[in-house]
């Protein structure tokens, strides 16, 4: 049965609670909602009360303009207080980045978990790129092409074209393609040139576990190996044989020793 919390800005945010246990909050990533991370949230309830939410924009959960990061911390914080007034959190890809964004603000988050969240290189060819990238995901979205948004990011991201294009018609993908500014927003994409936030990464205080495919792309492996040097309590866990779409029935096990 779908529950609901009202975030500062008044957006109602929806989620599941599933299990018993000390909480723990999982975070998605683009275009995921619910439905996307409800197997990894069932694994997890075995051990843990577990929030699966809809991040604003999408699923049954409501939005509020103008957008900024801040609100989706606000969200997480709202979800936080839910659960007693602290919790884990599990983050992936863009998720993972909020998460991070949210420990940094001060949301009592008791331990995190960064799946691979995918921030660039110093270099200036990433930078650029991460600006041209948000630049045309979000003027797609202002014109309401989503189809053309999703062919972009996942163009960008590597997939065959004839992949991209297809998924562009997927009307599950179109519904969150709205949000997908918002992600990268998150990411840093137009302001940074999304690279890691060294200040956000600095306020950082709580134990940290950094997930990684070893099949994953190499710049994964270049971020998660630096998030570890930098974050002061930090370890990097490697699914071997998986890359950024790595299955619930492998994240849990190293999400759960962590997080127990």
């Amino acid at each position: 049965m779908t529950d609901f919390v009202t975030s500062a800005d008044g957006t109602r945010i929806a989620f599941d609670r599933l299990g018993r246990g000390a909480p723990v909050i999982v975070v998605s990533g683009m275009f995921c909602a619910r439905p996307m991370t409800h197997d990894l949230a069932t694994r997890l309830a075995e051990r843990f009360t577990v929030i699966n939410y809809d991040r604003r924009g999408r699923g049954a959960s409501g939005d509020t303009a103008p957008y900024a990061p801040d609100r989706e911390v606000e969200d997480l914080a709202a979800l936080v207080d839910e659960l007693g007034g602290k919790a884990a959190v599990y983050g992936h890809s863009s998720g993972a980045g909020l998460a991070l964004r949210a420990a940094a603000a001060g949301v009592p988050i008791t331990r995190l978990v960064l799946h691979e969240p995918p921030y660039g290189d110093d270099s200036d060819e990433s930078r650029s790129s991460a600006r041209e990238l948000a630049e045309q995901v979000g003027t797609a979205i202002e014109q309401h092409r989503p189809a053309e948004a999703i062919r972009i990011f996942l163009t960008a991201a590597g997939a065959p074209p004839e992949a991209a294009q297809f998924a562009g018609q997927d009307p599950d993908m179109q519904a969150v393609a709205p949000t997908m500014p918002y992600d990268l927003a998150i990411m840093g994409n137009a302001d940074t040139g999304g690279v890691i936030p060294l200040d956000l990464v600095g306020a950082v205080e709580v134990p940290v576990l950094v997930l990684l495919g070893d099949a994953s792309p190499e710049f994964f492996h270049h971020t998660a190996t630096r998030l570890t040097e930098l974050l002061p309590a930090a370890q990097l866990s490697v699914l071997a044989g998986q890359d950024h779409s790595a299955p619930a029935e492998v994240v849990a096990p190293p999400v759960i020793s962590f997080l127990s």
